[in-house]
């Protein structure tokens, strides 16, 4: 970056302050872009680049505008990654996509849970599959389907979830409002259907039932892997624990800024959508805004954890699932 004298703060100054703030959001972007720094060091770099400029009142408006403009610099240039509203939505009529996803066999649910009712923000109602703490407790897990929605092998594994965590609440939300198949065409429909705005709404109104003081935990698969991220992002402070199984992260900088969970991410390594190249990207987005990402990458094809495919590794999902209960029980106690 050029060095800026008084000279430089001329009667036109407007033009020169559009210019100097031109510069200098190419060089944040260019920074961040090539993680050679994080946003939370982004403060000293500010207050060294400013300490040459020897007008007060020109040196403070530039500063605070420039950490102000940081809100929207840190989108990761969004006219070339532009963010789908559900990233996962855009394999929904990827042929191959859909030959991932067989049909999943049946299963025989012995329902130790029940179905519940939530308000929304966005006016309507929510629902959920819910199995609660016996003892009062302000720990949440949020569970998250995949793209077949909110069936019984979800419903399993919540169950799962419940038994092996101990005294935490689990609320299995439905995406889908109500809507579940075992056909891969209608499920592709209803993952290309969900809206961010329907979707934050059901997000936020499970957090207004978990409560204020609720610490909350995300796990999801598949669609509900990126939405499991999205959870522990919307869940801001009271956000404990992030699990997202081959799910599709964010890709901007400005969504991720808001998220304070640690994030554990499970990867099948012949995954050919949720793969090393865009797992990577993430991993440079989160150093570059200062968040904890550990990922693990297992021999194993798109849904190895869920026990009614066909692509199903024991092996595998075992390690996974005793990793992600480790993590969990870690980050709720």
């Amino acid at each position: 970056m050029p060095s800026v004298s008084a000279k430089s703060v001329s009667p036109n100054g407007g033009l020169i302050i559009c210019s100097l703030l031109k510069q200098f959001r190419e060089f944040l972007l260019l920074e961040i872009y090539r993680n050679e720094i994080k946003i939370v060091d982004l403060q000293e770099l500010l207050i060294n680049h400013f300490t040459k400029i020897n007008n007060i009142m020109f040196k403070q408006f530039l500063f605070l505008f420039s950490l102000t403009f940081l809100l929207f610099a840190c989108q990761n240039n969004s006219s070339e990654h532009s963010a789908s509203e559900e990233s996962m939505a855009q394999h929904a009529d990827d042929e191959n996509f859909k030959e991932a996803h067989e049909t999943p066999e049946d299963i025989d649910l012995n329902a130790k849970g029940k179905m519940i009712k939530f308000k929304t923000p966005d006016g309507s109602e929510a629902g959920a599959y819910f199995m609660g703490a016996g003892d009062e407790t302000n720990k949440y897990l949020f569970v998250i389907h995949e793209w077949w929605g909110l069936n019984d092998q979800i419903k399993r594994e919540t169950e799962r979830l419940f038994d092996s965590l101990g005294n935490v609440t689990c609320i299995a939300l439905d995406m889908y409002d109500g809507n579940v198949t075992d056909d891969k065409d209608e499920a592709g429909k209803f993952m290309s259907s969900v809206k961010q705005e329907r979707a934050e709404a059901i997000i936020k109104g499970a957090m207004a039932f978990a409560g204020e003081g609720a610490q909350i935990a995300t796990v999801g698969w598949c669609f509900g892997g990126g939405w499991s991220l999205r959870s522990s992002i919307l869940a801001g402070d009271q956000g404990a624990g992030c699990v997202m199984y081959y799910g599709m992260p964010v890709e901007n900088a400005a969504d991720l800024v808001p998220l304070k969970a640690d994030v554990l991410g499970i990867f099948a390594s012949e995954d050919q959508w949720i793969n090393k190249e865009v797992i990577g990207e993430f991993e440079n987005l989160a150093k570059a805004t200062g968040k904890q990402v550990n990922s693990h990458w297992f021999e194993a094809a798109h849904a190895f954890a869920n026990p009614t495919s066909p692509r199903y590794n024991e092996e595998s999902a075992q390690k996974a699932n005793q990793m992600a209960l480790s993590f969990l029980r870690r980050k709720l106690n």
